[in-house]
């Protein structure tokens, strides 16, 4: 069973997480050859102030 982690900030709508899962699912079964109903996608949505990059908060970078 394929279990995916995303981490992604927060924000996006539940229309944008659909797509996602809709899409992700689609390429992990083809590259996989399995059925989507073994497919696992737990999305993290993480506030700008929990991620850093080069020693910058993305909050402080603004990205």
């Amino acid at each position: 069973m394929p279990i995916l982690n995303v981490y992604m900030y927060e924000g996006r709508t539940i229309d944008q997480k659909r797509k996602l899962v809709t899409e992700v699912t689609d390429a992990v079964c083809r590259a996989l050859d399995v059925g989507p109903e073994v497919v696992r996608i737990i999305i993290n949505d993480m506030p700008r102030e929990n991620m850093a990059a080069a020693g910058a908060l993305s909050i402080d970078r603004g990205k």
